[in-house]
């Protein structure tokens, strides 16, 4: 036994060595050179470019070399020529095929995943790499010159993302196997180059999508080679100058889309036998003509007696609002000055509010008003007759009607939900100073003698927009995409006004279709904005638990529970969704109909299954000719970028409002109409 300390050293030593060899072959990962090629330039060069200034995106994450290949999103494999059965539970769950050999990327696919960075040259390294589709998404930069090395690819989508700058002419030495190029909805612009070798025939190429860029110069007469074709847009475009002639030339063509562009002169006459309708040339410079079109050498006539009349009518209208709006003004004034008189306290001209209190001590309480309720007296709330009208987690909500008539909405905050007195009144007063016309302003507030507490509000007789989307009674209003382009709009304009327009900014916190008030000529009312601000941190969490249960809460707000600006932003573009598709959002799948539905999951799997066009309600489509020609597509795409579980790659609600108006319906007809219903049966909204 007392050798054993001596005999033990030699056995440390081979433990230790054990444990080294042991720690670098199975602890310490492989190096890159011991894994596929294309495994390697995946995780070295594709990833980083992929996931821009993020390192956190959610679908590149499964990138690496501790997950299973079958598990790497949006990635499809070949190995030995054969692809990879990911559908086998033994190959699923293998994480030794990262270092195959004969692993080979053939499919790389990654619609509306929030990427964010630029497109790298290496893309055209993969030898066998046959799809390559990244579109909607906030990919920015050049198309890379080297993309067009790739020996296999068949279909390149990258439409709907932020790419600028010139196509590079390499791309069409993909003309030998390119069945389909999707470039849409880019900033690409300058000519469209030819093809480096002259009468390329790109005879398997059957669509070409172009539209929606910056492309200039004449029409490439090049692409009337292209006699494979059967989808051609150009749309949305700078391009000028005649319609070649040859273009009829193209037998297979089934589409085609040119409007919008500055094309003039003279359509073909062989062009114009075709199937194509004006539609397809609607846009351009005037002086385009010939069938399907105005025939060449008619001029324009003059305004029709309608439209003279129209200019008559419009003229008198406005006459007659700027008369309304001077009487109000001198009204308001009027009324403010009663208000003033009434209050024993002073405006300080600092917070835009004004105090009355009681007569006395020992009254009932003490009010608040602010701009626009300088009517009320503290006799009118208490005297007022309430209704119940919906009942929160934070309190209950009443449709009151004053004596001398006229009605309120008071929101009353249930006992113990919102914060002290002394904490609560600053917040009070911030919410009291917020006006723009796309929020329900705040025109009192009430504190009572025990503690009770009164928000009041103007009283909108509108509907909410989650009922206008999902209600199917008789009456509902028609809500084509004019209609809900606007209400997206003045609903992005209202949290832009929160979240920058303030001295200091306000998150919404609870922004869902439920808290939008549309009226008769679609202008919506945001409410509830600032609430979570006023209520103790239990009751501001059960908030936030009543939106992930509708579908509206932002995925950091799983550790984090406190709203702001971006969480906002992610509540907007699931609204937004709910405003393209139609459906409730929520968790689960949504078969049944009173389901919500993961709506961005739903877009993920239609635009990777080249679906896009079936997100949309089929009430949004009526009319629309082109989707992407009205903004449908550009405003899905951001809506997806507002959804993007990284809150940094979230664009602010400014750049929504940009992005809003930058793609506006070009039929604005009855933007400003009151509603027009589905059924005669009921009352318009």
């Amino acid at each position: 036994m007392s050798s054993s300390p001596l005999m033990s050293t030699p056995l440390r030593l081979l433990l230790f060595f054990f444990f080294f060899f042991f720690f670098f072959l199975v602890v310490v990962p492989v190096s890159s050179s011991a894994m596929s090629s294309d495994v390697a330039l995946l995780l070295e060069k594709i990833k980083p470019a992929l996931q821009g200034p993020s390192l956190t995106n959610p679908e590149l994450a499964t990138w690496n070399a501790s997950t299973p290949l079958c598990l790497w999103r949006g990635l499809r494999w070949s190995a030995s020529s054969a692809p990879v059965p990911c559908s086998e539970a033994g190959v699923r769950s293998n994480l030794s095929l990262v270092y195959e050999p004969t692993l080979q990327l053939v499919s790389l696919r990654l619609p509306a995943s929030a990427l964010s960075g630029s497109l790298p040259p290496e893309l055209g390294a993969f030898s066998s790499l046959e799809s390559l589709l990244l579109p909607v998404n906030s990919l920015s930069g050049p198309v890379p010159l080297e993309l067009a090395n790739s020996p296999s690819l068949s279909q390149l989508d990258l439409a709907s993302n932020s790419l600028s700058g010139a196509l590079p002419a390499s791309l069409w030495n993909l003309c030998d196997r390119l069945v389909s190029l999707r470039l849409r909805a880019n900033a690409l612009s300058g000519p469209v180059p030819d093809p480096a070798a002259p009468g390329s025939p790109c005879d398997r190429l059957r669509l070409l999508d172009l539209a929606e860029n910056r492309f200039d110069g004449p029409f490439p007469l090049f692409l009337t080679g292209f006699r494979a074709l059967q989808e051609l847009d150009l749309s949305a475009n700078r391009f000028s100058g005649p319609v070649p002639p040859e273009l009829a030339q193209l037998r297979g063509l089934q589409r085609l889309n040119l409007s919008y562009n500055n094309f003039s002169g003279e359509l073909p006459a062989a062009l114009s036998r075709s199937q194509f309708g004006a539609a397809a040339f609607q846009g351009n410079d005037p002086s385009l003509c010939g069938a399907p079109l105005r025939k060449c050498g008619s001029g324009s006539a003059g305004p029709s007696s309608g439209a003279i009349a129209g200019i008559v009518i419009g003229t008198m209208a406005g006459a007659v609002v700027l008369a309304s709006v001077s009487i109000g003004w001198v009204q308001g004034r009027k009324r403010k000055s009663r208000g003033l008189g009434k209050g024993e306290g002073d405006d300080d001209g600092d917070d835009g509010c004004i105090e009355m209190e009681a007569g006395h001590e020992g009254d009932e309480g003490k009010l608040i008003v602010f701009q626009g309720g300088e009517h009320l007296t503290l006799e009118d709330v208490l005297n007022a007759t309430g209704q119940v009208m919906e009942k929160t987690s934070y309190g209950t909500i009443y449709k009151a009607k004053l004596a001398e008539g006229g009605n309120i909405v008071l929101r009353l905050l249930r006992e113990g939900s919102c914060a002290d007195t002394a904490s609560c009144l600053p917040v009070i007063r911030q919410l009291g100073r917020v006006r723009h016309e796309n929020l329900v302003p705040l025109r009192a507030f009430y504190q009572g003698k025990r503690g009770e507490k009164l928000l009041i509000h103007d009283y909108f007789p509108n509907r909410t927009l989650h009922d206008l989307l999902h209600e199917s009674r008789a009456g509902r209003p028609l809500l084509n995409w004019t209609r809900r382009h606007k209400i997206a709009l003045g609903i992005a304009r209202a949290l832009a006004y929160l979240h920058t327009g303030q001295e200091t900014p306000i998150a919404h916190g609870n922004v869902r279709s439920k808290n939008v008030l549309v009226d008769e000529f679609f202008v919506p009312r945001l409410t509830e904005f600032g609430l979570n601000k006023l209520l103790v941190p239990a009751v501001a969490d059960e908030m936030v638990s009543a939106a992930k249960s509708d579908g509206y809460k932002a995925p950091e707000l799983q550790k984090m529970k406190k709203c702001n600006p971006r969480t906002d932003v992610y509540a907007f573009g699931i609204l937004l969704l709910e405003i393209l598709m139609g459906k409730k959002p929520g968790r689960g799948a949504g078969k049944g109909s009173g389901e919500g539905s993961d709506l961005p999951a739903l877009v993920k799997v239609a635009v990777l299954e080249e679906n896009t066009m079936d997100v949309f309600d089929v009430e949004i489509l009526k009319g629309i000719r082109s989707p992407t020609e009205e903004g449908l597509v550009q405003a899905l795409k951001l809506a997806m970028g507002c959804c993007a579980p990284v809150a940094q790659v979230r664009p602010d609600m400014n750049e929504v409002v940009k992005q809003l108006e930058e793609n506006r319906p070009r039929n604005r007809s009855a933007l400003y109409s009151p509603a027009d219903t589905r059924s005669e049966i009921g009352t318009p909204l």
